[in-house]
């Protein structure tokens, strides 16, 4: 009998932009026509890559807005196209047991993915093959009826899920437990917070005991002890030979949780294999949107004073995404100041996993009109080997805030000279090298004889 419990063959998912279905009836007949037939949907050869930065063109002929055949000469990367792939020809098997990462940047095409696996919606081609009852958890509320108690959900979506209603009386307790809400479980859950939501929700999808698991980047609406307790239940659901897929942008979950990942890029696969292979493969190949952003004149964000230029990250070895521990590095940031103000400062905050490392700024000095360049050194021995995302704000007066750009850039900082008191990943937010002193005081005491 084979572990394979999915089996996903030449996937692919077309949308057209801003459209329900072709857009047109005169489209979907077509399609329809094509299809009795036995001939290929003459839509599929049309469409582009899913590049959320660029924007959608509108052909100037008119007959590319009708004529089908002129517009199958468009291309797959033609800007005029308003079809483009969520999903192109995407291929893999998860074996039995397995906790599996997809990882990507926004856009990529991970919660398609999911999407069609837990047959919220069909494929354009391709073919899903699933053994095993499937949970998913793809974004608040999924499954949920905001009418209903907490109480009454609890039965309904073990009930979609396939479980009797013995089964899920037997684990109502535990899943209440867990999701924390007992005070509320009578309420109607339209009145519940997003984080109760998906507290509740993620406690019946973790909770009824399903062969595979899967679990959007929903998480991210917890608070950091939910979000541990979760990470905590997945280790046990594949403890149990069950299998989880795990959409994440926290490169430590992924790298916690999982023993291999997923990239998707564009809407395709590029790369399968260990988790650590596939985040390196990730931080070292994204394009420079990871640890460099620029802006130029007329999209650099600010107001009528400042406007931010460019944020990069640098180290010793490159920008390549990953930083050594033991290096210093270094975060410069060009701002154009518009009109000569007295009081302007630059400021970081770094987070990692959801918890602010640490803020620092610069003094608020005068400035005239024009480019500059504030750089600061992040010394070496004092980040943790982990993932940061760093936020950049502009201000002026000291308390007047003209730019916030959040998680512009992020880092991975990685522990390639092991310091020696210790080997393997230490938690926190940040690792620094303390200065340890030992000295002897005196020689041992003498233990005094009992008479």
């Amino acid at each position: 009998m084979s572990d394979t419990v999915i089996s996903v063959e030449n996937l692919s998912k077309q949308y057209r932009l801003g459209e329900i279905g072709t857009g047109s009836l005169a489209h979907d007949v077509n399609r329809w026509w094509h299809k009795i037939r036995g001939k290929e949907d003459p839509y599929l050869k049309i469409g582009e890559v899913n590049d959320r930065t660029k924007k959608t063109e509108k052909p100037k002929s008119e007959t590319l807005k009708g004529n089908i055949s002129a517009s199958q000469n468009l291309g797959i990367s033609d800007a005029s196209s308003d079809y483009v792939w969520s999903l192109r020809d995407v291929s893999f098997e998860v074996k039995r047991g397995e906790v599996l990462g997809i990882i990507g940047r926004n856009g990529a095409g991970k919660s398609t993915l999911l999407k069609i696996l837990s047959r919220v919606t069909q494929p354009t081609t391709g073919q899903v093959k699933v053994k095993g009852r499937i949970a998913s958890l793809l974004e608040v509320g999924t499954g949920f009826h905001p009418e209903l108690s907490g109480r009454e959900n609890i039965y309904l979506n073990g009930a979609i899920l396939g479980m009797r209603h013995r089964e899920i009386a037997r684990k109502f307790d535990e899943i209440v437990d867990f999701a924390g809400v007992e005070r509320y479980i009578d309420t109607p859950v339209k009145r519940y917070s997003s984080g109760m939501y998906v507290r509740l929700a993620f406690a019946v999808a973790a909770h009824l005991e399903p062969e595979i698991l899967i679990v959007d980047e929903v998480l991210a609406v917890g608070d950091a002890e939910f979000q541990k307790k979760c990470l905590g239940k997945m280790k046990d659901v594949a403890g149990h030979g069950r299998t989880v897929l795990f959409v994440s942008h926290n490169m430590a979950a992924v790298r916690t949780l999982c023993d291999s990942a997923m990239l998707m890029e564009s809407g395709k696969l590029r790369f399968q294999g260990p988790a650590e292979s596939a985040i390196g493969n990730y931080l070292t190949h994204e394009d420079k949107g990871l640890f460099e952003r620029r802006w130029d004149a007329t999209d650099a964000p600010g107001d009528d004073l400042l406007r931010l230029r460019s944020v990069v990250v640098r180290g010793a070895r490159g920008q390549n995404g990953y930083f050594p521990m033991e290096e210093d590095i270094f975060l410069d940031i060009e701002y154009e100041v518009l009109r000569p103000h007295p009081r302007i400062c630059v400021s970081i905050h770094l987070y990692t996993e959801g918890t602010c490392a640490f803020v620092g700024g610069n003094t608020s000095s005068s400035h005239d009109s024009g480019i500059f360049r504030a750089t600061c050194r992040i010394p070496s021995n004092l980040l943790n080997n982990n993932l940061y995302d760093i936020t950049v704000f502009l201000i002026s007066n000291t308390t007047e805030l003209r730019v916030i750009e959040r998680d512009v850039v992020s880092i991975s900082v990685e522990e390639f000279a092991p310091r020696g008191e210790y080997v393997g990943r230490v938690i926190g937010a940040i690792r620094p090298a303390l200065d340890w002193k030992t000295t002897y005081i005196s020689p041992p005491s003498r233990t005094v004889a009992k008479n």
